[in-house]
């Protein structure tokens, strides 16, 4: 596996958003801008096989995202962006979501992406059918957790969700609860803990103070009934493996859900029904020139990097994080803007 790294340039043209003050008052005015942005609109994207599916999550949890489709569609190219100038998203208002999500979409369009994944459920939740409505001509997937197939799926009426804030309290989540649980009788728990997300980039120590607090909330669960639990932030099915160990050797009648599998299924049915599917035929190297670094070799070489990692904010950290969760023997990278 070979990812690239790369800082997205901060001079890039956003002329609809101000992302360097997400927390700014003029978001709606921005947004306006965006909408007669004839650069955004008349700039059809390159549908054609080999052109690559863009992810967007506001930190690395969107690479559990990408497992997924890359076990599903392993002839793909994805570029990978990640806003990691202004993660968390999860503690962030509606309007600052809606506006870096856009930014976040808009940088992937300019790349030729044939289909965007809008890998991160708060993002999801407040900005999807913004994005879809500002790119009618590109196919766009949100998150949703999977609670409908999970509400289904109890026999003991009660489920829990874990997920931010912004995700428990968005529309997408909330409407499912009063469309499906309720005419179901199904009990729904909300579950946040801001202690998972760090745990899970450091490795997920098993000795930790945050390991034992989710051991013991799976013993709540399971006590009050909770025979379904939703992992609804895309950092969370890295500890699924943690999580089925500790339900087998507490023996708890849980089963945890995860909506990555059914992500990458949709994007297969709509890349088969818009006839852009890659195949090992139209899968084209992509050409690395002699002035960018590849590790500490310069050279000019083809290659066919299933993922490219874009980053607002780039630091040896981020390397370390995405070396945790893709493996040491993952290859990173790095493309230096000349």
């Amino acid at each position: 596996m070979k990812i690239a790294v790369k800082a997205a340039p901060n001079n890039t043209s956003y002329e609809s958003l101000d992302t360097a003050s997400p927390t700014g008052t003029n978001h709606n005015t921005n947004i306006k801008k965006l909408m007669s942005n004839n650069s955004v609109i008349n700039n059809a994207v390159k549908k054609h096989r080999s052109a690559p599916i863009g992810l967007f999550d506001s930190g690395v949890g969107g690479l559990s995202v990408y497992l997924h489709l890359a076990q599903q569609l392993p002839y793909e190219r994805y570029v990978y962006y990640a806003d990691t100038l202004h993660v968390p998203y999860g503690n962030r208002d509606s309007e600052d979501i809606k506006a870096l999500t856009l930014a976040a979409v808009e940088w992937l369009y300019q790349q030729g992406c044939k289909l965007i994944v809008i890998a991160c459920n708060s993002a999801s939740a407040y900005a999807l059918e913004t994005a879809r409505r500002y790119y009618p001509q590109l196919p766009i997937v949100g998150l949703v957790p999977a609670l409908k197939p999970a509400v289904f799926a109890s026999k003991t009426g009660h489920v829990a969700v874990l997920a931010t804030k912004a995700t428990l309290n968005g529309t997408l989540l909330n409407d499912v609860i009063t469309n499906v649980a309720i005419p179901n009788a199904t009990r729904i728990t909300k579950y946040f803990d801001a202690k998972l997300v760090p745990w899970v980039e450091a490795g997920m120590p098993q000795e930790s103070e945050t390991a034992q607090g989710l051991r013991q909330q799976l013993q709540v669960f399971a006590q009050d009934g909770v025979d379904q639990l939703v992992l609804g932030c895309t950092h969370y099915p890295f500890f699924k493996a943690f999580l089925r160990q500790e339900i087998a050797e507490q023996q708890l009648a849980i089963k945890i859900v995860d909506s990555g599998q059914a992500i990458a299924e949709r994007v297969k049915q709509l890349l088969l029904a818009n006839h852009l599917l890659a195949d090992q035929l139209s899968a084209l190297p992509v050409e690395v020139s002699a002035n960018e670094r590849l590790g500490d070799t310069k050279a000019s070489l083809n290659i066919l990097p299933p993922l490219t990692f874009y980053a607002t904010k780039h630091d040896e950290q981020l390397d370390a994080v995405i070396q945790r969760l893709l493996g040491k023997q993952t290859r990173i990278n790095y493309y230096l803007s000349p």
